[in-house]
């Protein structure tokens, strides 16, 4: 589980690294804050997911689709609502290219977290 904890945090950080220059020199400093919020909003839910997923009583096959569908629907209500609060409350996100960002990181970490579930899975196999 802290392997794939380390995993999730690294390679989403290292996403935004990747992206933090082209993303200033696209839009300046804004679009580079955007990144960051949207990496960090991202974390948190699939951050969650993972912990659940990781739980001695997520490996019956039964408990595999709650996991998945209930997964999918915490972290895209976390997400969408963390995501419209800024948008609604904060002059500074009300740009249609945070949402960008937020689709960007959210694709990102839903698919890391996918493999990383298979992944563990493989091994309890």
């Amino acid at each position: 589980m802290r392997r794939s904890f380390g995993t999730l945090i690294a390679s989403t950080l290292g996403l935004w690294v990747l992206l933090y220059f082209p993303a200033r020199a696209w839009g300046g400093q804004e679009e580079a804050v955007y990144s960051f919020v949207a990496a960090a909003v991202c974390l948190v839910p699939t951050s969650l997911t993972l912990a659940w997923a990781s739980r001695k009583d997520t490996r019956a096959a039964d408990q595999q689709m709650l996991l998945l569908l209930g997964g999918t629907g915490v972290r895209m209500t976390f997400v969408l609502g963390v995501g419209l609060a800024l948008y609604l409350t904060v002059p500074y996100f009300q740009q249609s290219s945070f949402w960008v960002w937020l689709l960007v990181f959210y694709l990102f970490t839903l698919g890391l977290e996918i493999t990383l579930l298979r992944g563990g899975q493989a091994v309890r196999e």
